[in-house]
């Protein structure tokens, strides 16, 4: 069973799966490429982990982005609970904090080399769209949004 827990980035065990999931993008995609240096976690507020039982086995946060939008960012599930459904629970869980934030829709980017996170997305209502903010210039970020106002 997953429970998801709401905290912060200063959360010791976010961190620690934020270094995971920066490792990983570093070996699909390069140490180089344009989107690491959207790896930072500094300055998110709104942290959702994932855990079963007392291990930490995922995460996702939250980053405003204008007044009715949310972005879901740092969307990491550890290899040995991929394939369990524990990345959908942890989007629902962000999608619903979102609500209550006052989001209407919910943003997220990710990159050709994660086509596992391209089928979670798509799977749950979320289409591609023109790539928004710092992501324009990057060509090959892909870019996702769910309007979660009628949910």
């Amino acid at each position: 069973m997953i429970t998801l827990h709401r905290t912060s980035a200063d959360d010791p065990a976010f961190r620690h799966l934020v270094s995971q999931l920066n490792a990983e993008l570093a070996g699909r995609d390069g140490p180089d490429h344009p989107l690491t240096r959207f790896n930072d976690p500094t300055g998110l507020r709104y942290v959702l982990l994932a855990y079963a039982g007392k291990e930490v086995v995922g995460c996702g946060a939250l980053a405003r982005y204008g007044e009715a939008s949310l972005e879901i960012k740092r969307m990491f599930v550890v290899p040995g609970h991929r394939g369990r459904r524990v990345g959908e629970q942890i989007l629902r869980g962000l999608e619903d904090w979102s609500r209550e934030l006052g989001g209407r829709r919910c943003l997220l980017f990710t990159g050709p080399n994660q086509p596992e996170a391209r089928k979670l997305y798509e799977r749950n209502g979320y289409r591609r769209v023109e790539r928004y903010g710092p992501l324009r210039d990057i060509p090959d970020c892909l870019c996702f949004a769910r309007d979660i106002r009628l949910d």
